[in-house]
C-alpha cells in the first residue's frame, strides 16, 4: 500500500459524497408519513446486504488495521440494522388497534370465560 493518493480522485470522491448527501436529504424530506415505514423496512434490508459485504471484506483482510476497520464496519452496520427494525416496529405499533378496557368480558368475570 505504497501508492500515493491522487488529489483529483479525492476531490471527485468528496464531490460525489456531498452531492449524494444533498440529493438524499431532498428525496427523504419529500416522503409522505404513510410511506416512511415501508421505505424504512426496505432500507433495513439493504443495510443487511451491506453487513454481509462488510463480513466478506473483513474475512479477506490482510493487515490488522484492515481487520479492525472491517470489524468496526460490521458492528456499526449491525447496530444500524437492529436499530432500524426496532424503530420500524415502534412505528407499526402506532397503527395497531388497542382493545378498550371495558371490551374484555372474560377478565371482568361477566363473559363466557369466567
Amino acid at each position: 500500500m505504497t501508492e500515493a493518493l491522487d488529489p483529483q480522485a479525492l476531490v471527485d470522491a468528496l464531490f460525489i459524497l456531498v452531492l449524494t448527501a444533498f440529493v438524499g436529504y431532498e428525496v427523504v424530506s419529500k416522503v409522505p408519513t404513510m410511506l416512511h415505514t415501508p421505505l424504512m423496512s426496505g432500507a433495513n434490508a439493504v443495510h443487511g446486504v451491506v453487513v454481509v459485504g462488510a463480513i466478506i471484506v473483513t474475512a479477506t483482510a490482510d493487515s490488522p488495521l484492515q481487520l479492525a476497520l472491517g470489524l468496526v464496519g460490521v458492528i456499526l452496520g449491525t447496530v444500524n440494522v437492529v436499530g432500524g427494525f426496532v424503530v420500524t416496529d415502534r412505528m407499526l405499533e402506532m397503527f395497531r388497534s388497542r382493545p378498550d378496557k371495558g371490551d374484555n368480558k372474560a377478565e371482568d368475570g361477566k363473559g363466557p370465560g369466567a
